[in-house]
Formats: structure tokens, sequence, C-alpha cells
């Protein structure tokens, strides 16, 4: 590298090239390049989600040139590449290439006639040992007609662009050039101050009758809950801005947390409506606040307070630690107490999503046979590659995550006497490991350091949870610990009701089994995941009569079942179970004696 005090910044345009064909036309400049030949790579994964992604996959084609001549460009592995040095030192190297950009989802890059987005992680090449140098980015507007009205949401701060618009955007380094997603298109636009700190709410995609007043009211009640849990005191956030982005469709689901941006995907018809007849939070909107509450919480858990092994992330190759449950758990766990502490929903709403979170870690036998310890290592490799056994062989460490995060916070008020929570230990983290993570100060905790802090916050001693419950597979025992709190747990499954054990998908107006419960009636019988129901005792199975055929019969009756494996027909003698799914309920019991004070979840401590 030359010998420089002073690097310059790294500079970047991206264009919708050809909206038709989803090309992003994309250059990097580097004003100082290695005099032993310029290394570029592009991640092979995005923060946030633990998966290898390769992301240079999407890259069409890919020159260099300097000074107007072209420059050879080697490819070194599947998504690296080195130009040849420079024969003008004093020249700069800027490399052209073109991404295609057809991922409708929170983690890639979308692009098309009526809006596009990107994240940095798949359209940025990474200029390897010039990472911590300024980064500047020129968003241009397409040529294509189509674009002419579309505006620019973004968190990345501006440089010579207008808020919106298009035009020049800075980073103070790659890390926070991939961490702002761009989006752009005729997007609706709303925004609001939580704690002072403007917050702004994009959507994208056709919502009629959008109710963005009611939807920027219950997002800031959820922002400044979570802001004063983390900043008592002060009432301050960690950010300057934050912009919620939404691309509402017919049929999709997910998030994606940044260190001041979510990017978001749901259904159209979750989000709220003009329309309505009352303020009643239906299911689907309340699915879609607890998805931006979930992300928003991340603001600070795993934005900033991070793991150590992701401070800092190796964007090439899987980065590993055993405390997913830690960071996605815990945020499951206060993504729907954030909803009842704001006061957008009741406590019996809160106590239905929790009872709803313990049945779908008890349906899985997966859970007696990995920790959630070994989920979080093993989360690039399992979890974000689950196929039809998963229930039967994975525990996830957000669903079991957000029940060890109940089970301590009952701990730790028990212990106390009510005096310290899960909060403390969260406002903990954040102050020793989060608040100044982006200014010189923070650094990853360790597992070692997250078993100690609960012995430091509870004065007790909490190795014998760690051992059963986060590094062993026993379930977590709710019931023991709700009790005292004088909150009733009860399994209230049906028994009685006939069936396979195993979970149905459809194949046209075809039943299909997608998933055959370990040791359910499906399983002993022989049936396997993937095999087409044709008919139970003579009678057509279609993807919408199994429950009303079975109910025709008693727990432990025997019936003949034909199916389709592939294109063979088989026949299989089931013997009925009685209903293996969980039905957890949560109840005040007004007769209990709260030896450990009342169980307040719409209040924090």
């Amino acid at each position: 590298m030359k010998k420089t005090s002073k690097i310059p910044a790294i500079t970047y345009t991206i264009v919708g090239h050809d909206l038709a064909a989803h090309l992003f036309h994309v250059t990097v400049t580097v004003a100082a390049p290695s005099d032993t030949g310029q290394v570029f790579a592009l991640p092979a994964w995005i923060p946030g989600s633990y998966m290898i992604r390769e992301f240079s996959r999407n890259i069409v084609r890919i020159r260099a040139e300097s000074d107007g001549e072209p420059v050879a460009l080697t490819k070194l592995d599947k998504h690296s590449w080195q130009a040849a040095p420079l024969k003008n030192r004093a020249a700069s190297l800027t490399l052209h290439y073109e991404v295609y950009a057809w991922d409708l989802s929170v983690r890639a890059a979308h692009l098309d006639r009526n809006h596009a987005f990107f994240n940095g992680t798949s359209v940025f090449l990474r200029v390897l040992g010039q990472e911590d140098t300024p980064h500047v980015v020129d968003i241009l507007r397409p040529a294509d007609a189509a674009a002419g009205t579309w505006r620019v949401a973004t968190a990345l701060p501006e440089l010579k662009a207008k808020r919106y618009g298009y035009g020049t955007y800075v980073a103070a380094n790659y890390d926070e050039l991939i961490d702002h997603p761009v989006e752009q298109g005729d997007f609706a636009l709303a925004s609001f101050k939580a704690h002072g700190v403007p917050h702004d709410v994009v959507i994208t995609g056709r919502v009629p009758n959008l109710d963005l007043a009611r939807l920027c009211r219950d997002l800031k009640r959820i922002c400044e809950t979570q802001i004063a849990l983390f900043e008592p005191k002060t009432k301050k956030a960690p950010m300057d801005r934050y912009v919620f982005m939404t691309m509402a469709v017919g049929d999709g689901y997910g998030g994606l947390e940044h260190r001041a941006s979510t990017a978001l995907i749901c259904n159209r018809s979750d989000l709220p409506t003009t329309a309505a007849a009352n303020g009643d939070i239906g299911d689907g909107y309340l699915q879609y606040l607890g998805l931006c509450s979930h992300e928003y919480f991340h603001t600070w858990n795993v934005k900033r307070i991070k793991p150590a092994a992701f401070a800092p992330y190796n964007l090439q190759v899987e980065n590993y630690s055993p405390l997913l449950w830690l960071f996605e758990g815990f945020t499951s766990y206060y993504d729907d107490l954030m909803l009842v502490r704001s006061g957008l929903i009741a406590e019996p709403a809160y106590f239905k999503l929790l009872g709803k979170t313990i049945g779908s870690v008890l349906r899985g036998s997966g859970r007696t046979k990995q920790s959630v310890a070994e989920s979080s290592f093993d989360a690039w490799g399992k979890y974000y590659r689950q196929d039809e056994n998963a229930p039967n062989a994975i525990i996830s460490y957000y669903t079991k995550g957000a029940l060890i995060a109940l089970a301590l916070d009952l701990s730790i008020r028990a212990k106390t006497g009510g005096k310290q929570s899960l909060d403390d230990v969260m406002r903990t983290l954040w102050q020793r490991y989060g608040r100044d993570f982006y200014h010189g100060g923070g650094r990853g905790v360790t597992p070692a350091e997250v078993e100690a802090l609960f012995d430091e916050i509870s004065g007790g001693r909490f190795k014998p949870f760690f051992d059963k419950y986060i590094r062993g597979t026993e379930d977590v025992p709710l019931a023991k610990l709700l009790a005292p709190f004088g909150v009733k747990y009860a399994d209230e499954r049906k028994s009685s009701k006939p069936s396979l054990d195993a979970n149905l998908g459809r194949d046209g107006n075809d039943c299909k089994l997608s998933v055959v419960h370990e040791n359910g009636a499906a399983h002993l019988a022989g049936l396997s995941a993937g095999d087409l129901l044709v008919a139970v005792d003579g009678l057509r199975v279609t993807a919408t009569n199994l429950e009303a055929l079975l109910a025709r019969y008693t727990v432990g009756s025997t019936v003949h079942v034909h199916a389709f494996r592939r294109d063979e027909l088989m026949t299989f003698d089931v013997v009925l179970q009685g209903e293996r799914v969980p039905g957890i309920t949560l109840t005040p019991d007004p007769a209990a004696k709260k030896s450990a004070g009342p169980l307040r979840p719409s209040a924090a401590r």
C-alpha cells in the first residue's frame, strides 16, 4: 500500500441501469490502489441473516480501468478479484460492474419498474485494506421514464443530496456503508419523533386506504418505550434518525435490522387501514407491529451490543457464536413485551402471544436433541437451512431463546424480591458493551461475561440454569417459575381429537405431508414428508377435508391410508393418536399466593 498520511475516500456510483433486466450498474473508484495490485471482495453474507449467500454470483460482468485504459482483473475465488498493479502509481483505479437484482427479500437487492432496493452487501465491492476510510456513494436516478418521480429513502448521511433525493451520500467506513439499505420508488412517507429523534416510515407497494397516521402513533409508542428501557434517565436514542422501510406484497413476511433503519416485508393486508371500523388491532397488524418492535430492539441488541465473534464481522466466511439465543431470543422476548408495556395490547393478549411461543417450542422433538447454545452456533448450517425434518432435529434460538429470557426474568425477580429484573441485565450490557460501540469504546461480549452478569445482577448463581436450559436441552420449567407470581400455566390440548401428527401442505387441491413429527401416528405407520395423501378408508382426501374425515374416528382407531410417494401408490395402516399440539394458556390466578410479587408485563420494573 502507498505510504500516505491520509488515504482519499473510496467513491461509488450506483444506478438502476436496466429496470426490465433488473440490473444495477455500479462503479467503485480507488484513488490510492495498492502498489501490488488492489484486491476487491463482495461479502458472502449479510449481518443479521446467518447464512452464506454468495452475493457475488449476481455480478453479471466486471471490468477495471485506469486513465481510460483497461486494467487486467483476475478472479481469486468466488467473491474476490485482484487488479494488476498500475504502471502510473499516481493514477486511480475504477471498477465497472453490473449486479443482477431480482431477490424480493430484505437481505439482498431488487430492481424493476416499480422500485429499487439494495443492501450494500449485495452491490458494493469492498476495497481490501481501505475499509476504514470514508466511503462516498452517488445514487443516480435511473434513465427509465418509470423512475421519473422516484424518491430515495435511506438512513445514510447526506453529503450532496437533499433528504429523500438522489445525490451523494457518505459513510465513515465500509461497515457503515453496508449498514444502511436504500429504497427508491414512489413510496408512501410519514414521520414522527420518538423522544425528539426523527423517525421516518416508508411504505412501498400498493396499499389502499393506508392509515399512516395510526401507524406512526403506534410505532412512536413502541420506540419511546424501548428508548426508555435502555436510557431511563436521559431518554437518549442511539441514533440521530431512524427509518422503517416496508415492502408491502400479497404474501410475505420478514425483517432485517440495521444500525439506524430496518428493512421489512409484509402482507399489505397486515397494514392498518383508514376504513377500519374501530381501533382494534387485528392479528395481521399485531404481527406487523411485533416485527417492527423486534427489529427496532436490535438497534441496541446485536447492532451495538454484540457477541465477541461479531466484533468485527468477517464478511467472507461464517462467524460462529453460541450466543444467538441472547441476541435473537431476548429480542423475541422483548418484541411482544414492548407491545404491552407501550399500551398497544392488554395483558391477556400478551399472555396469548406468550402461550403460542411456548406451544411452538414444545411442538418439536428437536428441542430434546439440540441446545440453544448449539442452535446458535449451528445457525449457518442448520437453522438457516431447514428441511422437512427440522422440527425433529433442531430447536429455534428465537423461540426457546425467548422462553429462556422469560425464565431468567422471572428468576431474577424472584431472587431479588422484585428489585432487579432482566431489564437491568440489558441496561448493563448496553452501558458496558453497546453504548460506545460506534464511538471507539465498545467491544463484543463473551459467553463467560454474559453468564457472570446474571450472577452479578441477581446476587445468585446461574451456572445450573445455563447448564440445564442453555447448554443443555431440558425444558424450561415455566409453570413452576410463573406460579409464585400468580400466573396459572395450563396445557389444554385436545387429546381426544384424532390426528396423524403431521403438518399439512397442499399440492394444487391435494393434501401433502410437509412435516412428519417423530413418534406420531404418521411416522409410526411409515408415512413420510412429501407423501401425497389420496384416500382414508377409501374416501378421497383433498387439501381441505382431512380433519373432517378423521373426526369420524376415535383415538386408537386404525385407518387405511393410500398415498403417492413420488409416482408410486402405497398403502399404510395408521393408528390414530390424540392431538399432540400443545395448547398453552396463561391466566392470572386470583386465588394464588403471589410469594414473589405480582407479575405485570405492562410495567417496567
